[in-house]
């Protein structure tokens, strides 16, 4: 919903922006949006983003539930706030005469290491495309890596969402592996190693043969790199992209 300030900015992002006044009365001594966000985050980080309420936050910093409200307007507009904080801003650009494809694998790298630090992050529905200060820098970014490409600024567009959502996806799908790994007290190597057990009783080699295939190659004995399968992907998907680039340029 649309605040009634004039800017015609929900209140989250006119928070996240600096746009928002502060309270007209009665705000707490030492209490401020920044003392707020993080106390969010800490607890996002230590217990999960569904531990965080307004009430909670509150809790864990001494002070009434409707004080917080003086300076943040709800949960929703916290999330904004906390999404804005944990990302950062993105890497400085990369050397002159780096690139496209190295810069964009640089940007990727980056971006899957915020969502590393802060799985919490992969928590919060998108709601929208980039709008806090922090996450039009990280697309300002990408698309600079593109620069040096022939695509027009739709074809950038696309592709940076194509390569940022390959690294949401990967590492969402590794957060939820250790997730279950943690809850079962497995290494990824004994989890493989039963999986594949597992698929050796049920996929019969007669009606899954490319499966049996694979079993028997023992390519799925168990991750030797952790961080095989991001990079085959990444590689993948600008390879992809470097086909587009030069169909562009031809």
């Amino acid at each position: 919903m649309a605040d009634a300030g004039g800017t015609g900015l929900p209140p989250g992002l006119e928070a996240a922006w600096g746009l928002r006044e502060r309270p007209a009365k009665g705000p707490r001594p030492g209490l401020s949006v920044h003392r707020i966000v993080d106390a969010a985050v800490a607890l996002a980080a230590s217990e999960g983003l569904a531990a965080v309420s307004m009430g909670r936050v509150a809790k864990e910093l001494g002070v009434s539930t409707m004080s917080l409200y003086r300076y943040v307007g709800a949960k929703d507009e916290l999330y904004v706030l906390m999404q804005d904080a944990a990302i950062g801003a993105p890497p400085d650009p990369p050397p002159p005469g780096t690139g496209w494809r190295e810069g964009l694998a640089r940007w990727a790298r980056a971006q899957r290491a915020v969502f590393q630090r802060h799985l919490w992050l992969l928590r919060i529905p998108v709601s929208g495309p980039p709008a806090t200060p922090n996450s039009v820098a990280w697309w300002e970014a990408g698309m600079e890596a593109l620069a040096p490409t022939g695509l027009d600024e739709g074809a950038k567009i696309s592709v940076v969402l194509l390569v940022g959502g390959f690294v949401r996806n990967e590492a969402g799908l590794t957060a939820d592996l250790a997730a279950a790994m943690k809850a079962t007290g497995e290494t990824p190597e004994q989890v493989m190693a039963r999986y594949g057990r597992t698929l050796r009783l049920l996929a019969d080699p007669q009606r899954y043969p490319a499966v049996a295939r694979a079993l028997e190659s023992g390519a799925m004995d168990g991750p030797d790199d952790p961080d095989h399968e991001f990079r085959f992907g990444l590689e993948r998907l600008l390879d992809g992209v470097q086909v587009l680039v030069e169909r562009t340029d031809g």
